[in-house]
C-alpha cells in the first residue's frame, strides 16, 4: 500500500512539471509566433497570439496546431492606390481563428488550412471613400456626405448636406438609410430610396454621393472579405481564408 502511494505521488508531481513544461513552452511559442507575424506582415505593434488546445508539446512534436487565435489593433489595409500613406484603411481591430496550422520547427513559415475571423472599422475612417466635399449634383446645387452612423437593422445611417441658395435651401440636412455588402475585396454601400427634399435632383446625381465603395486588400496571410453588416461603432467584417499563409 505504501509503495503504491509513492507512484501515485510521483505520478502526480511528473504530471505537474508536465503541464508546467507545456505552459512555458506554450507561451514561449505564441511571444516567437507574434514577433515573426509582426515582422512578416510589417506591423506598428505585436500582435496578439494564443494557442489553444492541451497538451501544446505533442501538437508541436507533431508539426501542426489544431487551434491558434490572433488579434491584430489598428492594422492598415491598402485600398488599392498608388501606394501613399492616404492609399491606407485602418482596421480597429482584426481578430481571426486558424485551424490546422503547420509550421516549421523554426518558425519561420506556418500555413492555415482555413481561418474565419472579424474586422471592425470605424465610421469616421469609411467616411474618407465618401464625397465628404460639397459636390455640384445641378447648377447651383451641392451636397456632400456629413457623417455616417448605425441606422439600426444592419443599415448605415447616411447623413447629406444640401445647399441650393438659388432655389431658397441655405442649407438642409437629410439623411438615408443604406444597405451594406461585400463583392469581392470591396465594400459597397447603397442608399435603399432617396430622400424628398422639394427640389428635383437626378437620380444618378444623388446617388453618384450618397453610394460609394471601398476596397480593402493585401489583409493578414492573404485571409479575404466575406460579409460585412453595420453595428453600433462602425461596420463589422467578417473574413475567411484557406491555406492562410501566417509567416514566411
Amino acid at each position: 500500500m505504501r509503495a503504491l502511494r509513492i507512484i501515485l505521488i510521483v505520478v502526480v508531481i511528473l504530471g505537474g512539471l508536465f503541464v508546467i513544461a507545456d505552459r512555458v513552452a506554450v507561451g514561449f511559442a505564441e511571444d516567437e509566433a507574434a514577433d515573426r507575424i509582426r515582422s512578416s506582415e510589417g506591423l506598428s505593434s505585436t500582435p496578439d497570439v494564443s494557442i489553444n488546445g492541451f497538451p501544446f508539446l505533442t501538437q508541436a512534436l507533431g508539426g501542426e496546431l489544431d487551434d491558434v487565435e490572433i488579434g491584430i489593433k489598428d492594422y492598415e489595409a491598402s485600398t488599392g492606390g498608388t501606394g501613399a500613406a492616404t492609399d491606407k484603411i485602418r482596421i480597429d481591430d482584426l481578430n481571426a481563428e486558424m485551424h490546422g496550422v503547420a509550421f516549421s520547427g523554426d518558425y519561420s513559415s506556418a500555413t492555415a488550412d482555413r481561418a474565419t475571423g472579424t474586422a471592425t472599422i470605424a465610421y469616421d475612417e469609411l467616411l474618407k471613400a465618401a464625397k465628404s466635399q460639397p459636390t455640384n449634383v445641378l447648377p447651383g446645387v451641392t451636397a456632400q456626405v456629413t457623417g455616417l452612423s448605425d441606422g439600426g437593422h444592419g443599415k448605415i445611417k447616411v447623413a447629406v448636406l444640401l445647399k441650393a441658395p438659388r432655389l431658397g435651401i441655405a442649407s438642409r440636412s437629410v439623411s438615408v438609410l443604406s444597405s451594406v455588402t461585400v463583392k469581392g475585396d470591396t465594400v459597397q454601400v447603397h442608399a435603399d430610396s432617396l430622400p424628398k427634399v422639394g427640389v428635383d435632383l437626378a437620380e444618378g446625381k444623388v446617388r453618384s454621393i450618397t453610394d460609394f465603395q471601398q476596397k480593402i486588400d493585401e489583409l493578414p496571410g492573404g485571409i479575404q472579405l466575406d460579409k460585412v453588416e453595420a453595428a453600433k461603432n462602425g461596420v463589422e467584417i467578417s473574413v475567411k481564408g484557406s491555406d492562410v499563409k501566417l509567416v514566411g
